[in-house]
């Protein structure tokens, strides 16, 4: 059985963490590009990542889908195939599983011009995976 009060606790914190990204999002480059705001951008955005996966992981898993529920990318996939979220966020989903790994395992290789890059112009999928999340809690 779904846990809906674990997914909203979910939802609560990517959207704390989203808020706080998009306040980061506003400070000029140069600004941003400083140590400690690009280190909690990255902070705000993994965690943002983690409780993505974490969310689409406990859904598969509670509706019989624990072998869509192993991996990242196939988290990402599910929940497509599954109609969880639309097929317009799939790309994203699995652009995001491949980012979250980079931040986990290849962490020393990431830069905070890259950070900058990816606060710039993809909050609003994150965004997008709480609103649809959201949707599928209702039903």
């Amino acid at each position: 059985m779904i846990d809906r009060m674990l997914l909203k606790s979910r939802l609560s914190m990517i959207a704390e963490y989203c808020t706080e990204l998009e306040s980061l999002k506003e400070l000029p480059r140069s600004e941003f590009l400083e140590k400690r705001n690009s280190a909690a951008a990255e902070s705000y955005l993994r965690r943002s990542l983690e409780a993505v996966f974490d969310i689409g992981r406990h859904i598969l898993s509670k509706t019989g889908h624990l072998e869509l529920a192993k991996e990242y990318k196939s988290i990402a996939s599910g929940l497509v195939e599954r109609k969880i979220v639309s097929g317009q966020l799939s790309t994203a989903l699995v652009e995001m599983a491949g980012y979250r790994n980079r931040l986990v395992h290849l962490y020393h290789m990431v830069s905070s011009e890259e950070l900058y890059n990816i606060i710039q112009n993809h909050m609003s999928d994150i965004r997008e995976f709480n609103r649809q999340i959201s949707l599928y809690l209702q039903d």
